[in-house]
């Protein structure tokens, strides 16, 4: 039986990959981006009627049956990373701020110290592959607990030591948003661990989001600190995330 996971990603692949109409959606200034763009809240709300506050299929450890394959950056060049990883994260501290009662400053000691959470899912990227791994990490509501987050926050965005792509003002770091609904569901962690060790620097050391309801891009590697706020506008192109801002949905619901 096909699971609802598998018919969206298998219908959006076969729409794109069979469709001229499409080409060129990706522009800044493409009709259908913005069409899509337009649509983006309906599907938002319809997909979050669908699935509620249900969790995301969890599996055994017999279905861990390959390594989990890296998304993204799998080994950034800063020079703050650098200078951490090769003191094994000791000095890693993760920065908690914006609107917050209060701000945190989180050692990976602090962060294993809170009580975890270990799940088995599959991760599914938009490129078309998945791996299914066992991840452990603090539940991000227990951490934003901590903080204590305003009345007015709405967003949790996510800033991460990998650069991207250097523009004319400088390198552009990876960044990413979810809302406070993803932010606070029991499954949305800040992993430390992958598959019973300590997680791999190509999966994104020392700490990187889990949010399993969404699709791979969503899910923040190498991240250094945590910003809640009102408003996207701000950040990047004011879509919410780094690739939101190039054509990609803010919400990638699966």
């Amino acid at each position: 039986m096909i699971d609802r996971r598998q018919f969206l990603l298998g219908g959006a692949a076969l729409a794109l990959s069979g469709c001229k109409v499409f080409d060129g959606a990706g522009a800044s200034d493409s009709a259908l981006r913005k069409l899509f763009a337009s649509h983006e809240g309906l599907t938002q709300s319809a997909q979050r009627a669908l699935i509620g506050d249900r969790l995301a299929p969890e599996f055994s450890e017999t279905d861990i049956r390959q390594g989990m394959r890296p998304n993204g950056s799998t080994d950034p060049a800063s020079r703050d990373y650098r200078g951490l990883a090769a003191n094994g994260f000791h000095d890693y501290r993760l920065t908690v701020t914006g609107l917050v009662d209060r701000p945190q400053s989180l050692s990976l000691t602090d962060l294993t110290a809170l009580p975890p959470r270990t799940q088995i899912t599959r991760h599914d990227c938009v490129e078309g592959w998945s791996c299914i791994a066992k991840w452990q990490g603090a539940p991000l509501g227990t951490v934003l607990t901590l903080a204590g987050p305003k009345p007015t926050a709405r967003y949790v965005v996510f800033h991460c030591f990998d650069a991207i792509e250097r523009s004319l003002s400088g390198e552009v770091f990876y960044y990413e948003s979810i809302d406070l609904i993803d932010a606070f569901h029991p499954q949305t962690i800040l992993a430390y661990a992958m598959n019973g060790a300590a997680l791999p620097v190509a999966n994104g050391a020392p700490l990187r989001l889990r949010v399993e309801r969404q699709l791979g891009y969503k899910m923040a590697k190498y991240v250094h600190t945590i910003a809640l706020t009102d408003s996207l506008a701000s950040l990047g192109y004011g879509k919410g995330s780094y690739w939101a801002d190039r054509g990609y949905e803010w919400y990638a619901g699966i």
